[in-house]
């Protein structure tokens, strides 16, 4: 049997959040079989928790937001993409993430630290089946037409998938790989997506920064570009880690679904909110998906059985 996955003891992160600047503690505690992942508002006088699901997502500008139910007056966590595609790229089915503010801390600006703290915390096995959401007819939402046409798609796939492609008319993004291809059954996601980080414009920075958000963005947690060239020091830490972000991002948007995915993703200058949007087609029509779980682990797909390598 293919068996659900949790952390076998607690983890601790301090940082601070990309838009809010706010200083925020992460503690990430094992949960039992069938729990799924559960964000925990600590800092609230009753602590609220926020059932990781499509519809909780209540805002999806510049991140994803969720809120119990997705009441958009609600109690909120920000900015939850890099943490749960670093859930969806271990496997792990079942955890509570205790929060001292409104959104995850930035950290590095990839899933790479989170990838860290969970292996760090060591991967238990439960015994239970591990349920994936088995995608059974093409659904696909789009957005727009000619230059901004923008759209996303799951169709059926015996694993996972994703392919991304990204158009931004920059000197510094075009230089770079555009469009990106990720296997789970023949890739890695520690090595080849976890450490994609963020990016932004400087053009952009203060428009963000008059409206409230990017007060915790700097070069430690992003790639910051200007009107031509990367201004980190460091450059780049693959070819085409643009796109690779936004393949991380969107691991991560799809797995607030609250099931790995049996699927093959493809999208064309998609973000959080058309990945979202995708989601809610999928979930609205029953006759395009259904649950799977393998009794026998011979018949899963290649790559969903094994155990991510400890660091």
């Amino acid at each position: 049997m293919l068996q659900q996955r949790t952390i076998k003891s607690l983890t601790r992160a301090v940082g601070v959040g990309l838009h809010s600047g706010q200083r925020v503690e992460l503690t990430l505690r094992p949960a039992p079989p069938d729990t799924g992942i559960v964000f925990r508002r600590v800092d609230l006088p009753q602590p609220v928790d926020i059932p990781v699901k499509a519809e909780a997502v209540c805002d999806t500008r510049l991140a994803s937001t969720l809120s119990p139910g997705g009441d958009p007056g609600a109690p909120k966590v920000h900015t939850v993409e890099h943490l749960m595609s670093a859930c969806a790229g271990l496997g792990l089915d079942n955890l509570y993430i205790d929060i001292t503010a409104e959104e995850v801390p930035i950290l590095d600006g990839s899933a790479a630290a989170f990838v860290y703290l969970l292996q760090s915390a060591g991967i238990e096995l439960q015994k239970a089946p591990k349920r994936f959401l088995r995608v059974l007819k093409p659904v696909e939402v789009r957005e727009g037409e000619g230059p901004n046409l923008k759209w996303a798609r799951l169709e059926p796939f015996h694993g996972y998938k994703l392919a991304f492609e990204i158009d931004f008319h920059h000197p510094a993004v075009d230089q770079t790989g555009q469009r990106v291809e990720f296997d789970f059954s023949t890739g890695q996601y520690k090595r080849d997506i976890s450490r994609a980080r963020t990016f932004g414009f400087t053009k952009d920075v203060e428009m963000m920064r008059s409206r409230g958000l990017g007060l915790g963005g700097s070069m430690d947690n992003a790639i910051v570009v200007d009107d031509y060239r990367v201004l980190n020091g460091d450059g780049l830490r693959y070819d085409d880690e643009f796109v690779k972000h936004k393949i991380l991002d969107a691991i991560g948007d799809l797995y607030v679904v609250g099931h790995p995915l049996l699927a093959a993703y493809s999208a064309y200058k998609s973000g959080h909110a058309l990945n979202n949007k995708l989601l809610r087609a999928l979930m609205a029509d029953a006759s395009t998906w259904e649950i799977a779980t393998f009794e026998d682990k011979a018949q899963a797909p290649k790559g969903m059985a094994e155990l991510a390598p400890a660091w």
